[in-house]
């Protein structure tokens, strides 16, 4: 079995391909990667990253109609109505726990002892006979 090859860039090989880059020598990082034979497609793009030269990566242009548009928004809004949602009834359930853990302590009752009578109460609830 052929051993793991783990290749190590220098410092200042990192810089010379980025000045390479900004320079115009290559259309675009990854022509920078052929052209050096560095293996990864997204090597040369972290060491963008790392450098803080993100003006020098290849740019997404997204092109959409309005209805497009007007229904990433919808999205985003229903997203975010949501998420409002999510966050009260969160917040609603904390605040029953609170509510719970106060009752319990007013009536010097352990919660679990709590639960487990409320559990066999409702247990024992006649069911209404089907009409």
């Amino acid at each position: 079995m052929k051993p793991i090859e783990t290749i190590r860039y220098s410092e200042a090989f990192k810089q010379q391909v980025i000045s390479e880059l900004e320079a115009g020598r290559f259309k675009n990082p990854f022509a920078a990667s052929r052209a050096y034979r560095i293996r990864g497609t997204s090597t040369v793009i972290r060491w963008l990253h790392k450098y803080g030269r993100s003006d020098l990566m290849p740019r997404r242009v997204t092109i959409a109609t309005m209805t497009e548009q007007d229904e990433t928004k919808a999205l985003k809004k229903r997203v975010r109505e949501l998420e409002r949602a999510l966050a009260d009834t969160h917040m609603k359930e904390l605040l029953g726990e609170a509510y719970l853990k106060i009752a319990c302590k007013r009536m010097a009752m352990d919660v679990d002892e709590f639960k487990k009578k409320a559990a066999t109460t409702l247990s024992e609830t006649p069911k209404p006979e089907p009409r």
